[in-house]
């Protein structure tokens, strides 16, 4: 058994997986659409939105919809843990997950990483960015 998280952008899910593919190089394995798939019902005006996503972030899954399409999309209680290889890739991801978003802790040293710091991004994903001690 396996566990991959399954996020829910309420609408934004688009403009999030692009984000996630220029700044941490995720690939988009399979997507569809509310309107390609007859006979499920669609919330209204979302025929064009993310029904489900399939996202591959480094060996990691993470799948992804528009859910219901309300326009705010709410992320509580988790963060999705990113490990940096080295200080500059995690300052750099940690700058743009940054980009209107809100900064939880500064990047920073601590003693268990060389490089730690929490960051919501602009639609509200909690990302812990650390790199190995050194």
């Amino acid at each position: 058994m396996r566990v991959d998280p399954y996020l829910y952008f309420d609408g934004r899910c688009e403009e999030a997986l692009d984000l996630y593919c220029r700044v941490l190089g995720a690939q988009v394995m399979a997507l569809t659409r509310f309107g390609d798939s007859a006979g499920t019902p669609v919330p209204p005006g979302c025929e064009k939105k993310v029904m489900h996503a399939h996202v591959r972030i480094g060996a990691t899954t993470v799948l992804a919809s528009d859910g219901q399409c309300g326009g705010k999309p709410n992320f509580q209680g988790f963060s999705l843990a990113l490990e940096a290889s080295d200080a500059a890739e995690a300052e750099r991801t940690f700058a743009s997950l940054s980009e209107g978003g809100r900064v939880q802790v500064p990047l920073m040293t601590t003693p268990f990483a060389s490089r730690f710091g929490m960051v919501a991004d602009r639609f509200g994903v909690l990302w812990t960015v650390t790199t190995a001690n050194s």
